[in-house]
């Protein structure tokens, strides 16, 4: 069992020892949450095979159950699976509780939009970095046809029936688009989204619902044009379906940065490859080799020795393709012991540089040099320290920092971690690390 389910408060270890062995990618956690929204659509039963054993899933199906719907989870050796069955929802209140704990709860807006017709909720919660508006979503269900009120921290939506509309995002959300998708499925007539986020977890989210009996097209030059066609079919025409979820991209691009900091050779099993370009190129850039095994679907790295790690000059995060935002903190953390200089330009979320002051404290040079730009300087070791997890990246690559530092490192607060890693402390274990809960 993971260790999201125990009450334990920081993860210690001894850095400088080298990563070697094989560990498993979990399943992914931001394709998981909204393929559970999205079975509240359907009035029948869901299996979710392979769920990460995280908070955040745990939250979102406890949001699910409320409705009225049934929810069992599977433990298993690896990840967990998960039974949704929505036949009897009636209940279009979500507790604040949860909401206010976890941001990916606002996709439930959609789903209960396109089943009931109204929701109440409370304005999402989840992890500090920055400005993270929902406009763009009240933007999407508002031209479905769905009225909206708010009021202080509360929310109201409701629609008499929801009709098919052309929409043209100013510019890509993951969320928004995810919470226009689950709207559109059931509108009358045809949705067009333009500019649709094209994150992995978006066509996830799609491939999902079309095995459930929707109607969604992504359309030929969806990589330039972000165009998502959906023709709105009635509800009694989705199913329940058995389904796999995709791995997490982030968790393995956070272990391929653990391994470039701590030096050793790991192998990753269950690998979105597909879904790494961006951050295998900068990790080659790094320094590091890989070895793709398709015919067990299994990536190897090889990282360079201490002295071989070099600093490439310039990355900034981007929308999908483009490097991950979620990947900025372990590539920092692994950037503070690599030779050579890195700008690194955060262009998808404000403040999201809480780990420096963290990293400062271990003995890395940074300069922040604006809220978008930092520059790193290589040292050539970091001293372990007692350090505070802020958010989930930023405390993954706390982890990171410890596991190449001198010494020993402490890191508080992991209920953050724990929202998006089922187990890092045993995965880094089985990857000869020194390191546990306490």
């Amino acid at each position: 069992m993971s260790q999201t389910t125990q009450n334990t408060r920081l993860i210690r270890m001894e850095g400088g020892y080298p990563l070697e062995g094989t560990v498993r990618i979990q399943g992914s956690k931001n394709a998981t949450l909204p393929v559970m929204a999205a079975c509240l659509l359907i009035s029948d039963k869901c299996v979710l095979r392979g769920c990460p054993q995280i908070t955040d899933v745990m939250y979102m199906g406890t949001l699910i159950k409320s409705t009225g719907a049934k929810v069992e989870q599977t433990m298993g050796v690896n990840d967990m699976d998960i039974v949704i069955e929505s036949t009897d929802i009636q209940e279009c209140r979500l507790p604040s509780r949860y909401v206010s704990a976890m941001r990916s709860s606002v996709i439930l807006m959609g789903a209960l939009l396109g089943r009931l017709g109204e929701v109440y909720v409370d304005y999402p919660g989840g992890c500090v970095i920055g400005e993270r508006p929902i406009n763009l979503h009240l933007y999407g269900l508002e031209k479905l046809g769905a009225q909206i009120w708010t009021e202080g921290n509360h929310i109201h939506a409701y629609a008499d029936e929801l009709i098919g509309t052309e929409i043209r995002f100013p510019f890509s959300s993951v969320g928004a688009t995810q919470n226009t998708i689950l709207a559109a499925v059931t509108a009358k007539g045809t949705t067009v989204i333009w500019n649709a986020a094209k994150e992995p977890e978006v066509t996830a989210l799609c491939a999902f619902l079309n095995q459930a009996g929707a109607d969604i097209r992504i359309h030929k030059d969806f990589m330039e044009s972000g165009k998502i066609v959906i023709h709105g079919v009635e509800l009694c025409r989705l199913h329940g379906v058995d389904y796999c979820v995709v791995p997490d991209r982030i968790v393995a691009g956070t272990y391929l940065f653990a391994a470039l900091a701590a030096g050793g050779n790991i192998t990753l099993e269950n690998i979105p490859i597909s879904h790494l370009d961006s951050v295998c190129e900068v990790i080659t850039g790094m320094g590091g080799i890989f070895s793709y095994h398709a015919d067990n679907n299994s990536l190897t790295l090889y990282a360079p020795n201490r002295s071989e790690l070099r600093n490439i000059s310039y990355i900034e995060t981007d929308i999908y393709p483009g490097f991950p935002t979620d990947l900025q903190s372990p590539l920092l953390a692994a950037a503070c012991v690599a030779n050579g200089k890195l700008m690194i330009k955060e262009k998808i979320f404000s403040s999201r540089f809480k780990i420096i002051e963290e990293l400062q404290r271990m003995g890395a040079d940074i300069a922040v040099t604006s809220e978008e730009c930092a520059i790193v300087t290589g040292v050539s070791t970091l001293e372990g320290r007692n350090v505070i997890a802020k958010e989930l990246r930023g405390g993954a690559a706390l982890v990171i920092a410890g596991l190449a530092a001198e010494g020993i490192t402490t890191v508080s607060d992991i209920c953050y971690i724990n929202r998006g890693y089922q187990d890092i402390a045993g995965d880094f274990a089985k990857l000869g690390a020194r390191i546990s809960y306490d």
